[in-house]
């Protein structure tokens, strides 16, 4: 132990390909696919219709159990380096949840996480969980009205979030829903005058704490005590045909994806690159999933190309789930002797493009792919080691699964037809428990006993599903789920706007584009695409920014005036189409460390 009680951090290894708790040896056949894991004989098997217990699947009897078992293994290593062992885990959520009680925080409770990859957003989830409540965590890129409405749609009274975050909510004097608490968690480059500037001046609106952080003595257990069928977590997605949905999510439900991702795959000599956010359920489910399997897992802000590959090497992790356009952006690298000499093992690369394959063979990694959503528990994967041969192909559903293809009557559609892709499983609780209070979405969702996906899909003669299209409004760029809602309700925003619709177009890389199509209110002095695109930067995420701006004197409308944007789609980028790239416009994910 250190001087502060913490475990202190096992040293980096001195040598590039030292094995340790940093560096694992890396010199293999690429060739041969990797033997399945050897996990804890504690997992619950994800083929069983079981309800996992709680010592099974809720965090506070889960972490005991590891923190008693494995004190001193490594559990997370931290962007500066610094490692936590289980036990530094455990200590760390039960001062955090510590504190959260003296806040005044209840068992149930939904609490606000508004954070960065890292300590403090790992320590939080674990934190609010541990105190039995609820974690609701916000994209780091909301803002303006997007922000303010999930914020609302919450309820919840208690926002945790770095200053730099905190500041956005001064740019509106809409008050954010219910909120009366902020706790100031600042980051390494935030100036302790800034941020006792920012205190003061949300002082004036809300109670402000900074620092989230008591003994650990003073924590007591939750009454009651949380249960498998709680909800854990709510993880908002992005709406359709209106604002964005929180997912309501139990502990089995997550417990019941990190298996399936999982079994087989992952062991205690694992780590797992969390790279993917913690506020969507790619981060959520890396994360837990390694503290089911007695594993570890390298946290790191966001992906980073230039750096992946040295990050790998420099700490030994060996699994990772590579996203839209990364696995691209690796390919496109130049081909070094190295290339094959890392300790990664295998990966799930979504969605399952011909590149997947490729990557594969040059990099000698063992890929799988995965179709999932926030609401449902990854439940349609290919094999371990084996690599469809088909584009898009997103495997078998799973045992435990039962999956169909159906026309919008929910009727079987032909094998080789496309049809929404609906869903069920043998486990109770291993989906979403619903959108929080939206009885009327869960409803829909859930109609006919089948989750609906909204997505559509064919069955391959091997029996496994390809991925055709998405049969809601939606647009997928980076990763991220856009409600073309949300980007129309902004852009009509603007004084000069009288009605818009966004569509997809392909992009470069084989993902979405925003295209935005317009008609002013003046028609004979349209508002420049440079001025709408600045009005919206401050009002929309950066993924969700259009490329492409049309405008039209007014929009095509069905006979009961609603925009056909089949239309649209179908037109794509016209000539008369401005594009913010070739206008020397970049749009940046803004960096929160």
């Amino acid at each position: 132990m250190s001087a502060d009680g913490h475990d202190p951090a096992p040293a980096a290894p001195s040598a590039p390909h030292a094995a340790g708790p940093f560096q694992l040896p890396v010199q293999r056949d690429s060739s041969v696919l990797p033997p399945p894991a050897a996990h804890p004989s504690d997992v619950l098997d994800p083929v069983s219709a079981e309800v996992p217990t709680a010592a099974q699947c809720v965090l506070g009897p889960l972490l005991r159990r590891r923190a008693a078992g494995t004190p001193t293994a490594p559990y997370a290593l931290m962007p500066d380096g610094e490692v936590w062992t289980y036990r530094r885990t455990l200590q760390e959520t039960e001062e955090t949840a510590a504190a959260l009680q003296a806040l005044g925080v209840a068992p149930g409770e939904l609490v606000l996480s508004w954070l960065p990859n890292g300590p403090e957003a790992l320590r939080t989830w674990y934190g609010v969980n541990m105190a039995g409540a609820v974690l609701v965590p916000l994209n780091i890129a909301y803002r303006g009205t997007i922000l303010h409405q999930v914020i609302a749609d919450s309820g919840a009274e208690v926002l945790i979030c770095r200053p730099s975050l905190a500041a956005r909510l001064t740019e509106s004097a809409q008050p954010p829903g219910k909120v009366r608490t902020i706790v100031l968690l600042p980051g390494p480059d935030e100036a302790p005058d800034k941020v006792r500037a920012l205190a003061e001046q949300l002082s004036r609106r809300f109670r402000v704490h900074t620092g989230l952080r008591a003994d650990r003595g003073e924590f007591t257990e939750p009454v009651p005590a949380p249960q498998p069928w709680d909800p854990q977590t709510v993880i908002y997605t992005s709406g359709t045909t209106g604002p964005s949905k929180g997912v309501v999510s139990s502990y089995a439900h997550l417990y019941s994806s990190c298996t399936a991702a999982f079994h087989g795959m992952a062991g205690p000599e694992d780590r797992y690159l969390l790279q993917l956010p913690l506020f969507h359920a790619g981060g959520t489910i890396g994360a837990y999933g390694m503290l089911v399997y007695g594993a570890s897992v390298t946290v790191v802000p966001a992906f980073t190309t230039s750096e992946f590959w040295p990050l790998i090497r420099r700490t030994g992790t060996t699994l990772c789930t590579l996203l839209g356009v990364m696995a691209t952006y690796l390919l496109k690298q130049p081909a070094v002797p190295q290339d094959t000499g890392h300790p990664l093992r295998a990966a799930y690369v979504i969605p399952f493009t011909e590149g997947a394959r490729e990557f594969a063979e040059r990099f000698g990694v063992s890929v799988r792919a995965l179709f999932n959503m926030t609401e449902v528990s990854c439940p349609v994967l290919s094999d371990p080691g084996h690599a469809p041969d088909v584009p898009m192909h997103c495997g078998r559903p799973r045992p435990g699964i039962t999956a169909r293809v159906v026309d919008d009557h929910d009727r079987e559609v032909a094998d080789g037809e496309t049809g929404e892709l609906i869903l069920r499983a043998d486990r109770p609780w291993a989906f979403n428990s619903g959108y929080l209070g939206r009885p009327q979405e869960t409803a829909a969702a859930w109609r006919n006993g089948w989750f609906h996906t909204g997505d559509g899909f064919r069955r391959a003669p091997d029996g496994g599903l390809v991925f055709v299209d998405r049969k809601k409004d939606a647009i997928r760029r980076r990763g991220e789920n856009i409600s073309s809602f949300e980007v129309e309700t902004q852009a009509v925003a603007h004084p000069e706007v009288l009605e818009a619709a966004a569509v997809a177009v392909p992009g470069d890389e084989g993902e979405d584009e925003v295209l935005l199509v317009v008609a002013g209110r003046t028609p004979a002095a349209p508002v420049p695409p440079e001025a709408l695109l600045a009005f919206l930067r401050e009002r929309l995420a950066h993924f969700m920014l259009p490329r492409y701006i049309r405008l039209l004197p007014e929009l095509p409308k069905t006979p009961t005036g609603k925009p056909t944007k089949h239309t649209l789609r179908a037109e794509g980028v016209t000539e008369d189409t401005w594009d913010r790239e070739a206008a020397g416009i970049r749009i940046r994910r803004e960096r929160i460390v």
